[in-house]
């Protein structure tokens, strides 16, 4: 333990942790790397702690150095959502306090600080990158600008309803079922009134960002790390969501098939690849913002993800667009780790952004709604079967990326 540390009490050094934790926990960290963290940073502390986490909460032991664990701290969270301008500032108030650099009571000041309300400009420029991711992710798709338009206007006022159903619990837990509903009202509306619409497909991409792909990737990963208990809630927690999503959209679906409104449904992909590479672009830039990263970090964070499309893309044209996402997902891993190593700061920077255009949430929805809206098993099957090869290819591709270099920073 460093010195500066010593004159610090067993109970103020298990309550840094415990702080530290929680912002892990708060900030998206999947629980192994949580785990991996807080347990590291403890042994710094002259601390040996036991860490247990899961979506909902944490339970942490600790004790000195060489003696028995005999505080337990129990800690009950809500599930967390990735902030990375949040998380590098944990991991530097942590560097900092373990080597000596800021003392716990800074330390605290320091993680309490991170509590300050966003700005209103903050704000309105998350909820605008809902609506540019959502025509972003059409145009990654070449769907036919009146497609992309809907999709676009519909994302905007779905971040309009995040943003509104923040502070209100009741509502909150309906939030993702109502959002597909407005997307599907929506759609259907302009599908009627103004032009035909891939209307699934643009209903889809009008809910990318609610989409629990990410979800089910990590859910997959702390599995493959024997985080059984995590892994299990969190792949049940994204389950859930995409059953609400699925929801929403049939009750409008259903509901204007009830009034007699019949959209104008068609299948064309129209676009040259010129919008493709615009749509890669402004994609990029709405995950850097929904992803919160800290504006120093927006070139590294856009440029991950582009290059974890770029890979799979060309890669999967080559040989198929399972083998197009491992290699993808393998490349991201490695290079965050590296990025981890060689900067000392979380390698998450690079591997998350790397991974977001490749994760299965989409495919998953789609599957569901081809089983619910045909009552078939064998019509959602292809592309639930496509979805679990996407998860499969994903999680391979962590696992051999950490492999290839290994990681010396837990997140």
């Amino acid at each position: 333990m460093n010195a500066a540390l010593q004159r610090h009490d067993h109970t103020a050094r298990a309550d840094f942790v415990v702080e530290l934790a929680s912002r892990l926990h708060a900030y998206g960290t999947t629980a192994h790397r949580l785990e991996g963290s807080v347990t590291a940073v403890a042994a710094k502390l002259g601390l040996e702690c036991g860490a247990w986490s899961n979506p909902t909460g944490m339970i942490l032991s600790f004790g000195e150095t060489g003696g028995r664990r005999d505080t337990v701290r129990v800690v009950r969270l809500l599930p967390g959502e990735t902030d990375l301008y949040k998380l590098c500032e944990v991991d530097r108030v942590a560097e900092d306090v373990t080597s000596g650099t800021l003392d716990l009571e800074a330390g605290h000041a320091a993680l309490r600080a991170l509590d300050r309300p966003g700005s209103w400009r903050g704000q309105a420029i998350s909820i605008f990158a809902f609506g540019l991711c959502a025509a972003a992710v059409a145009g990654l798709w070449r769907l036919p600008w009146l497609d992309i338009a809907t999709a676009g206007f519909t994302g905007l006022l779905l971040g309009l309803l995040d943003w509104a159903t923040k502070n209100r619990p009741r509502l909150k837990e309906a939030s993702d079922a109502i959002a597909a509903m407005f997307a599907g009202v929506i759609a259907v509306l302009v599908a009627s009134l103004i032009g035909p619409l891939n209307l699934n497909t643009v209903i889809i991409s009008s809910l990318i960002v609610l989409m629990p792909g990410m979800a089910l990737t990590n859910a997959v990963n702390e599995l493959t790390n024997q985080n059984l208990v995590s892994g299990t809630a969190r792949f049940a927690g994204a389950m859930s969501t995409i059953l609400k999503l699925a929801i929403g959209m049939m009750v409008a679906l259903t509901a204007a098939e009830m009034v007699g409104i019949q959209p104008q449904i068609r299948a064309l992909r129209p676009q040259p690849d010129w919008v493709e590479g615009v749509a890669l672009l402004l994609g990029a830039y709405a995950f850097a913002v929904l992803f919160r990263s800290g504006r120093r970090d927006y070139p590294l964070v856009m440029l991950s993800a582009a290059t974890g499309y770029l890979i799979s893309r060309f890669v999967g044209g080559e040989w198929g667009s399972t083998v197009g996402i491992f290699v993808a997902a393998l490349a991201m891993t490695a290079l965050g780790n590296g990025y981890a190593r060689w900067f000392n700061r979380p390698g998450a920077l690079v591997r998350l952004p790397g991974i977001i255009m490749l994760v299965p949430g989409s495919a998953s929805l789609r599957g569901l709604l081809a089983l619910v809206q045909q009552q078939n098993m064998e019509a959602g099957q292809a592309a639930m079967v496509a979805a679990l090869n996407v998860l499969l290819a994903l999680v391979a591709g962590l696992l051999f990326g950490n492999i290839l270099i290994p990681t010396r920073r837990n997140l």
